[in-house]
């Protein structure tokens, strides 16, 4: 009998030892970091679909989603040419999120 695929992802948890967590936010902060990096990743004429980059984003710890914002010193990257308007402004607070929870990611040692 065959077996078919098994997308690991869904088994890999994304949460963060209870205490922290909630330190860092919440489902809220997920899909904030998660809809910038899709926007960010999807220029016009993209060949990847929106949701592909939103679930990649998603399936990450909230450490790890805000150095999808960040070079490896911790700095901020410079959001994309090709985001206009409402997109634009959330990836810039997305940016914000990402420096402000790698901060205090790297204080409760959970910068994994």
């Amino acid at each position: 009998m065959p077996i078919g695929r098994i997308n690991a992802a869904k088994f890999i948890a994304r949460k963060l030892p209870p205490p922290h967590e909630e330190q860092l936010g919440d489902e809220h902060t997920h899909r904030i970091l998660n809809r910038a990096h899709a926007n960010w990743c999807t220029p016009p004429g993209h060949h990847t679909p929106w949701r592909d980059c939103y679930d990649g984003a998603d399936m990450l710890p909230i450490p790890q989603k805000a150095r999808l914002f960040l070079d490896p010193a911790g700095q901020p990257l410079t959001p994309p040419n090709h985001l206009r308007g409402q997109q634009l402004a959330e990836v810039e607070q997305a940016i914000r999120l990402a420096v402000w929870a790698d901060r205090e990611a790297r204080q409760l040692g959970v910068d994994r």
